[in-house]
């Protein structure tokens, strides 16, 4: 398989403005736009908590050189040494997507988001990377995750030469990843690490790997399937093996690894956790059907306080231009109808979180929505 690498130029990126500290440190990125406009009038809304949500956005100028693309936003690829790239793909359309990232009600952020765009790419299929990394202990290796694991992928991928086997090549990536980062890091706390819940976008696949208790979702058909399955310690097949194992699950403020780490599977924990928190993921390869209408990836900031099927209830209303953010929609004073489509999955995930913190969540939260709708891969 011949492998390249896109690089999106569909970005934005914004900042949410409260009263409060822990509304000052955020990350937005838009997959399509950086245009966000309101809706109806009369359309139900979220009512804000007193910390709301403001967002601005802001597009790269001009467009990359010899890159015919259509929609709002705009692609480029490049290999190695940034050699632009045609053979493949004459025009990329980038998917509507939108991602959220926020300090919530903790001190100090840990969460981290990655989207890549045709991070590989060959023989016409194109794949999209996201990923979702909660920190615990701090944001070292939440942000290593996000700027390596996705590398180390294209490299695992590069030996697959027609058929990827999505479970052998995730399950080695996590496993360099997280012998990187220990090795890095050296003498580290024990609760230090990352869950990482990450996904695999193409044409005809959806392909999930979940380290820990973050979580992906998929609304096919107007029903939510879950992706992957929280790793909690008392999971009873997780259960089970930490006791195997000679570990111990103990209630100290909800049930803990040896009382330290609420969730099983981590990456880069330190020895003393070992074997009894893993960084194996468990890895889900789904075919895309017609009826895919959306993926939501998010970390356990939203799913300890909104379930699966309320959380793809608000986003689909939100791709319908049926639901926005109040805060927004009073700052700016149009209607949901002048909502640009492919601003939607980004009001979406702003949804999402601020829904979460309305609800009392004290955890960071970071959302990502993928739109399901338009196949992805190389449109020539």
């Amino acid at each position: 398989m011949e492998l390249r690498r896109l690089k999106s130029w569909c970005l934005s990126s914004s900042h949410f403005a409260g009263e409060d500290e822990y509304l000052k440190k955020t990350r937005f990125e838009n997959g399509k736009t950086g245009r966000h406009e309101p809706n109806n009038e009369d359309s139900p809304v979220i009512k804000p908590p007193a910390e709301s949500l403001t967002l601005t956005s802001t597009l790269p100028t001009g467009d990359p050189p010899g890159n015919d693309v259509s929609g709002s936003g705009t692609c480029s690829s490049y290999g190695d040494g940034t050699r632009e790239v045609r053979e493949n793909c004459t025009a990329v359309k980038c998917p509507s997507h939108g991602s959220v990232s926020v300090i919530g009600r903790r001190r100090t952020m840990e969460d981290a988001v990655t989207v890549e765009l045709g991070f590989v790419t060959g023989s016409l299929r194109k794949y999209d990377f996201y990923g979702v990394y909660d920190g615990h202990g701090g944001s070292r290796v939440a942000r290593a995750c996000r700027d390596r694991l996705h590398w180390l992928l294209v490299k695992e991928v590069e030996g697959e030469e027609v058929e990827v086997d999505w479970d052998k090549v995730l399950v080695a990536s996590f496993g360099k990843m997280d012998e990187e980062v220990v090795v890095d890091g050296g003498a580290v706390s024990a609760s230090v690490g990352s869950t990482a819940v990450v996904a695999v976008v193409g044409a005809e696949v959806v392909v999930v790997a979940n380290c820990g208790d973050s979580r992906a979702v998929l609304s096919r058909g107007g029903v939510a399937v879950a992706l992957s399955s929280d790793h909690k310690p008392d999971r009873p097949d997780e259960l089970s093996r930490i006791e195997d194992s000679g570990g111990r699950v103990i209630n100290w403020n909800g049930q803990r690894v040896l009382g330290v780490l609420a969730t099983s599977r981590s990456i880069a924990v330190t020895y003393y956790l070992k074997p009894y928190v893993i960084s194996l993921p468990e890895v889900t390869v789904s075919k895309r059907t017609s009826k895919d209408e959306f993926l939501i990836l998010a970390s356990d900031g939203l799913w300890d306080v909104i379930s699966n099927e309320v959380a793809c209830h608000v986003v689909r209303r939100c791709l319908a231009g049926r639901m926005r953010r109040s805060s927004q929609r009073i700052a700016d004073g149009t209607k949901s109808d002048e909502t640009p489509k492919e601003s939607r999955a980004a009001e979406g995930a702003a949804v999402l979180a601020e829904l979460a913190m309305a609800r009392g969540s004290k955890d960071n939260i970071s959302v990502i929505v993928v739109e399901l709708k338009n196949p992805g891969g190389c449109t020539v």
